[in-house]
C-alpha cells in the first residue's frame, strides 16, 4: 500500500526540478498567508459578500484586472527563464522538456490568461459607463463568465506543480499533442483549462454585444457611440464566431486522447493539417479580438489629451468592422509552406495585405487628431504615442510575412517571433497599459503616480526594442523558434545575449509598475471631480469610483462626446462640472432597479474545475458527480425568482450626498 501511495504521489506531483520545487513552496506560503490574513482580520464574510458573489460589473472588471496582472507576472517569469536559457550557447540552465513546457505555458498564459482578462476587465469597467447604462445586459452571466475564466486559468496553471505542464507548443499541434507524443496529463490540462475559460469568453462576447445594442442611454445612436465601445462591439462579433471553432477543435483533440478517436492522427485515417487549419481559423481572429479594443483605447486617449474631436470617426468605425470580417480570411498565411498551391497562397496573401489598409487608416486618423492639438504628455498618452512607431514596424514585417515566397524564408524563424511580439506587446500590451492608466481614476478614485509611471514606460520601451530587434536579425541568420540550445559556431550568441538583457529591462519595467500601484495606494491625491483627465465621454460625468447604480439619473445624449460638449456649453473646467451636478440635483429621483448578488456563478464554476480535473486524470468518479452538480446549479438558478431589488430614493440621496462630500 505504501509503495502504491509513493508511486501515485510521484506521478501526481511534479518533482525533481529545483525551480518547480521553489514554486511549490512559494505557492504554499502564499496560500497560508492569504488564509491567515483573511482569518486574522475577519474578512471571510466581506470577501464572500462583496467579491465572490458580486454581479457588479465594476467589481468583476477589477477582479479580471487583478488576475491579469498576476498572469503577466507568471508569463513574464516564463519568458525570462527562456531568455536565460538562450542567452549563451550550450547553456544547461533548463533541460529540453522543461524548456518546452515553459514556452508552451508562456504563450497560452500571455494570450488567453493575461491579454484576454485585461481586455475583459476594461470592457466591464468602461462600456456600461460609456453607454450611460446601470449594468450589463446579463449581470448573472457576467459573473459566471469571470468565474469560468478564473477556474479555467487555475486548472491550467495547477499543471505546473501537479501532473506536469503541457509541452506541445501553445497551439498544441498534433502529433505532438496526441497520446503518442504527449502520454502524460499535461496536454489534458491544456485542453480543459482553455475549454472552461473559453466558455466564459464566449459568454462575455454575447453579453457585451447585447449590452451595446440594447443598453445605450436615450439619444445615443450607434454613430454617437464612443470609439472604445465600437471597438468592443467589433471584438465581440469576432468572439462569437471564433471561439466556437476553438471549442470544437479542442473537443476533437480530447476525443483523440481520451476515447481513441483519430481525427488528427495519420495512422488512424485522420489529418493533422485539419487541426492546424481549425486552430488558426480561431487563432488569427484571436489576434484581432485583442487588438481591436486597444485601437479603441488609443482613440479615446488621443482625443482626450489632444483636446480635439477624433478625426475621421466614421472611417474608424468602418475600418474596425471591416477588420472584424477580414480577420476570418487570413488564417492560412500561418502555414504558406504546407503546400496548398499557388492559388490558395495568393488568396491569403492578398487578404493579409488588404487587412493592413483599415489598420493604416486608424493610424493616420490618430496622427491627424494630434495635429495642431494641445497635447498633454501624460502617462496614457505616452504609451499611445509609443505604440504608433512600434505597430508600424510590426505591420510592415507582417506584410513581409504575407508574401508567400518570402515566407518560405521567414517561416518558423525568430523573425516571426519578433513580428508576433512587436504587434502583441507594442499593440495589445501597450494599449491595455494605456487604458489601465487612463481609467484607473474611474476605478479607484485616484491617479497612479506619474513619475514612477514614466520610469516604467521608458524601461518597458527601451527593453522592448533591445529584446526584439535582434530577433529579426537572428531569424534572418537562420535561428528557428522552439530551439532550447545552440552551438558557438552558429554565431547567434551575441544577439541572444543582447535580447536577454532587453527582456530583463522589461521585467524591471513591470517591477516599476507594481511599485507605482503600491506607492499610489499609500500616497495619492483623491480625484474630487470624477473627471480626472477632463474627459469627453459619459464615464467621466459621474463620481469616481462610480456608485453601484452608476447613474442616479440616466443621461440623455445629444452629441458624440456628449459630456465634453456639455462642459463646453457651460464654459468648461471644474466650474462647468459643478453646474452640471447642480442641474442634476433638481431632477426628481426614482427607485433604481438592480440585480441581486448570487453565489451560483462561483459555485458552478468551482464545480467545472473538478469536471476538468476529473477528465484530466480520467477520474470519471470525480468528473460525473461534478457535472451533476453543474446541472443542479442550473436548475436552482431556473427556479430562483428573487433575483433583483430596488434601491430606494432615500438611499440614492444618501449615496449622492456622501459622494458630493468627497468631491468637495
Amino acid at each position: 500500500m505504501l509503495d502504491k501511495i509513493k508511486q501515485f504521489a510521484s506521478e501526481f506531483f511534479v518533482t525533481g526540478d529545483p525551480l518547480i520545487l521553489g514554486a511549490q513552496v512559494s505557492i504554499a506560503i502564499a496560500m497560508v498567508a492569504i488564509v491567515f490574513v483573511l482569518t486574522y482580520f475577519k474578512k471571510w464574510g466581506w470577501l464572500w459578500r462583496e467579491w465572490l458573489t458580486t454581479v457588479d460589473h465594476k467589481k468583476i472588471g477589477i477582479m479580471y484586472i487583478i488576475c491579469s496582472i498576476l498572469m503577466l507576472f507568471r508569463g513574464g517569469v516564463d519568458a525570462l527563464l527562456m531568455r536565460l536559457q538562450l542567452a549563451l550557447p550550450n547553456t544547461e540552465f533548463l533541460n529540453a522538456e522543461h524548456y518546452n513546457q515553459i514556452f508552451t505555458t508562456h504563450g497560452v498564459i500571455m494570450i488567453l490568461f493575461m491579454a484576454m482578462p485585461l481586455m475583459f476587465g476594461l470592457f466591464n469597467i468602461v462600456v456600461p459607463l460609456q453607454l450611460g447604462a446601470r449594468d450589463v445586459a446579463y449581470p448573472f452571466l457576467n459573473s459566471l463568465s469571470f468565474w469560468m475564466f478564473f477556474f479555467g486559468a487555475m486548472l491550467f496553471n495547477v499543471s505546473f506543480v501537479i501532473g506536469g505542464s503541457p509541452d506541445a507548443g501553445w497551439l498544441a499541434y498534433p502529433p505532438l499533442s496526441e497520446v503518442s507524443h504527449s502520454p502524460g496529463v499535461g496536454q489534458n490540462f491544456y485542453i480543459w483549462g482553455i475549454q472552461i475559460s473559453g466558455i466564459g469568453s464566449l459568454a462575455t462576447g454575447i453579453n457585451f454585444i447585447v449590452t451595446i445594442l440594447k443598453m445605450r442611454a436615450p439619444g445615443m445612436g450607434l454613430m454617437k457611440m464612443p470609439m472604445f465601445s465600437w471597438s468592443v462591439l467589433s471584438s465581440c462579433i469576432i468572439i462569437i464566431f471564433a471561439f466556437p471553432i476553438l471549442t470544437v477543435t479542442l473537443a476533437l483533440l480530447f476525443l483523440d486522447r481520451f476515447a481513441g478517436a483519430h481525427f488528427f492522427t495519420l495512422d488512424g485515417g485522420g489529418n493533422p493539417m485539419m487541426y492546424i487549419n481549425l486552430i488558426w481559423m480561431w487563432g488569427h481572429p484571436e489576434v484581432y479580438i485583442v487588438i481591436l479594443p486597444a485601437f479603441g483605447i488609443f482613440s479615446e486617449i488621443v482625443a482626450t489629451f489632444s483636446k480635439k474631436k477624433l478625426f475621421g470617426y466614421k472611417s474608424m468605425v468602418f475600418a474596425m468592422l471591416i477588420i472584424s470580417v477580414l480577420s476570418f480570411f487570413t488564417w492560412a498565411h500561418h502555414f504558406f509552406t504546407m503546400g496548398s498551391g499557388a492559388d490558395v497562397n495568393a488568396f491569403f496573401a492578398l487578404t493579409t495585405m488588404a487587412i493592413a489598409i483599415p489598420t493604416g487608416v486608424k493610424v493616420f486618423n490618430w496622427l491627424f487628431t494630434m495635429f495642431r492639438g494641445r497635447i498633454r504628455f501624460t502617462t496614457p498618452m505616452m504609451w499611445t504615442i509609443a505604440f504608433i512607431p512600434c505597430f508600424v514596424v510590426g505591420g510592415m514585417t507582417g506584410v513581409l510575412l504575407s508574401v508567400a515566397p518570402a515566407d518560405f524564408q521567414f517561416h518558423n524563424s525568430y523573425f516571426l517571433i519578433a513580428h508576433f511580439h512587436q504587434v502583441l506587446i507594442g499593440g495589445v500590451a501597450f494599449g491595455y497599459f494605456a487604458g489601465l492608466y487612463y481609467w484607473w481614476p474611474k476605478m479607484f478614485g485616484f491617479k497612479l503616480n506619474e513619475h514612477l509611471g514614466k520610469w516604467a514606460f521608458w524601461t518597458w520601451n527601451i527593453g522592448f526594442y533591445v529584446c526584439f530587434m535582434p530577433q529579426y536579425i537572428l531569424g534572418l541568420m537562420g535561428m528557428t523558434r522552439r530551439m532550447y540550445t545552440y552551438d558557438f559556431d552558429m554565431g547567434w550568441g551575441p544577439l541572444n545575449l543582447v535580447s536577454t538583457v532587453g527582456g530583463f529591462l522589461m521585467g524591471i519595467g513591470f517591477i516599476f509598475q507594481v511599485w507605482q500601484i503600491a506607492y499610489s495606494i499609500k500616497k495619492h491625491d483623491r480625484d474630487t471631480t470624477g473627471d480626472a483627465w477632463d474627459g469627453r465621454t459619459l464615464e467621466w460625468s459621474i463620481p469616481s469610483p462610480a456608485p453601484v447604480y452608476n447613474f442616479a439619473v440616466l443621461p440623455e445624449v445629444k452629441e458624440t462626446d456628449d459630456w465634453w460638449e456639455r462642459k463646453q456649453e457651460l464654459g468648461g473646467g471644474d466650474a462647468a462640472v459643478a453646474k452640471i451636478y447642480a442641474e442634476r440635483d433638481k431632477v426628481k429621483l426614482e427607485p433604481i432597479h438592480m440585480p441581486r448578488n448570487s453565489a451560483i456563478p462561483f459555485v458552478m464554476s468551482f464545480l467545472w474545475f473538478f469536471v476538468g480535473f476529473g477528465f484530466v486524470w480520467g477520474w470519471l468518479w470525480m468528473a460525473i458527480p461534478a457535472l451533476v452538480g453543474v446541472a443542479i446549479c442550473m436548475i436552482v438558478r431556473s427556479f430562483t425568482y428573487n433575483t433583483d431589488y430596488y434601491i430606494p430614493v432615500d438611499e440614492i440621496k444618501r449615496t449622492e450626498a456622501s459622494l458630493r462630500e468627497v468631491r468637495v
